[in-house]
């Protein structure tokens, strides 16, 4: 009589403490957990993300090309949420001075949080490579575009004049991003020194281009 045949046991697919399954959203939140205000995302390697998420590096490419795709979704990401916060910031002030105080005071505040989205957003447009700086520029044109519409908006209803609004706008937003990634290596109890300075630096560009409207450039 012959043995009964014996079924060889099934191989899994996946080692032990890998995901069988993985989106995009576990990749970003691994590719998270490893950077902060002093690990860049372009420093980060696919091996590295990819055992971070617990899956094999192979897999990593059915959700991402490579890790640049990856490192511009962080910033894209980080650019969004960042606009949300400032935005309703924003909205909650009712004048001039406020709006300039509530929106620096909000970006602050998310950079004290150790908003790792943020820090990405303030890092990579320096270390990153050519394509998260593109990404970054990216980002700032999108928040000089809101600023330029907000700063049309407020000097209407205060009745001021606003000199060449999207330059204004673009030397406002870079002027905050350029400080706030300086402020990532300044303790937490030098940010509110930092706040305030921003806060009058900021005041005096816009007194400058309500000014420059009244009389107009210098070399007029």
């Amino acid at each position: 009589m012959l043995e009964a045949e014996q079924t060889a046991p099934t191989l899994s697919s996946s080692q032990p403490g890998r995901k069988a399954v993985i989106s995009r959203e576990d990749i970003v939140q691994a590719a998270l957990k490893l950077v902060g205000p002093h690990r860049s995302v372009s420093t980060l390697s696919l091996r590295e993300v990819a055992r971070e998420a617990g899956i094999a590096p192979n897999s990593f490419y059915r959700q991402f090309r490579d890790m640049d795709e990856l490192a511009v979704t962080l910033i894209d990401m980080a650019g969004k949420s960042l606009r949300e916060i400032i935005g309703e910031a924003r909205l909650r002030a009712s004048h001039g001075n406020s709006v300039v105080r509530s929106a620096v005071q909000a970006f602050i505040e998310q950079l004290r949080s150790d908003d790792r989205l943020l820090h990405i957003l303030l890092r990579e447009g320096t270390v990153g490579s050519d394509a998260f700086k593109h990404a970054v520029d990216r980002q700032l044109l999108f928040f000089e575009e809101e600023l330029r519409v907000d700063l049309i908006r407020l000097a209407e209803i205060n009745q001021t004049g606003l000199y060449e609004p999207a330059l204004v706008a673009k030397a406002i937003t870079r002027l905050v991003f350029a400080m706030g990634a300086t402020a990532m290596d300044l303790p937490h109890d030098k940010l509110p020194e930092l706040t305030e300075q921003l806060i009058v630096m900021v005041r005096m560009i816009i007194t400058g281009t309500q000014t420059m409207a009244v009389h107009g450039s210098p070399d007029h």
